[in-house]
């Protein structure tokens, strides 16, 4: 059991290249226990990609990632380190649940089926405890009543509200979001937003990869600005966004404002 004040994710010198492509270059990250950190920077700056490896979606080829003090266990080196336990890596990723910006809910299934699906395959939890906790979520987020809708009948505020129900209902240890609103019309993004907010006002742990610098001001305990695959700048939301330090992080904010 990890202690309380041990780091729900903790990510030391991680360096990722796809072939002869560097794209992280020595990343620090911790998430303590009921914090928000978010992740932002430009198109390319590697924010999705170590995203992707907190959840062991991607291999990293260097540095140390842990899940509650617990370390990955790797085989190979550089191009071919791959993780050594696969029990390991589906206990870690159940337990960290992801929300990309496409919400991936599958078509042929009711909103209520879609939310269902990962605790009854992958947990194998009782049907009808599964049922009651995702129509709790549902709920929570704002679209109960589209419980036994099928997803082309909802906008894409309610789609991705739903693929947040589907996450929540796996009741992990930390929410990573991948941009959960950039795909959305700005009235639709603030569905989410409020959502995301809410979930934060709950001390929810999580890691949020956004585009939008009022969300990260508003949600975020730590802020880590990218570029090119390395942190620029990194600190608290009034410090960060009030007073940068570096010419890349002003240019990025006047750019975004």
């Amino acid at each position: 059991m990890a202690q309380a004040d041990t780091p729900v994710i903790e990510i030391r010198d991680l360096h990722k290249s796809y072939g002869a492509l560097e794209v992280l270059k020595g990343v620090d990250l911790v998430a303590p226990r009921g914090s928000v950190v978010s992740l932002i920077g430009s198109s390319g700056s590697g924010k999705s990609t170590l995203l992707r490896c907190c959840n062991l979606l991607e291999d990293s080829q260097q540095g140390e990632i842990r899940f509650e003090g617990e370390a990955v266990v790797w085989k190979g080196q550089g191009l071919q380190r791959h993780p050594s336990d696969k029990a390991q890596v589906t206990r870690m990723r159940t337990n960290l649940s992801m929300v990309f910006q496409q919400f991936n809910l599958w078509s042929h299934m009711t909103i209520l089926q879609n939310v269902m699906e990962a605790p009854l395959t992958v947990l194998k939890r009782d049907p009808a405890e599964v049922e009651a906790k995702a129509r709790y979520y549902l709920d929570k987020v704002g679209i109960g009543e589209k419980a036994d809708a099928w997803p082309a009948m909802l906008s894409g505020g309610q789609q991705q509200r739903a693929a947040i129900a589907r996450a929540l209902c796996m009741e992990p240890r930390a929410l990573l979001f991948d941009e959960p609103t950039s795909a959305l019309d700005p009235e639709l993004e603030q569905e989410v937003v409020r959502v995301i907010k809410a979930l934060a006002d709950e001390g929810r742990t999580m890691i949020l990869v956004t585009h939008d610098m009022r969300l990260a001001a508003d949600v975020s305990d730590h802020v880590i600005f990218l570029h090119q695959g390395k942190i620029e700048e990194q600190g608290a939301p009034g410090d960060l966004f009030a007073n940068p330090t570096t010419d890349r992080l002003r240019g990025f904010l006047s750019a975004t404002a």
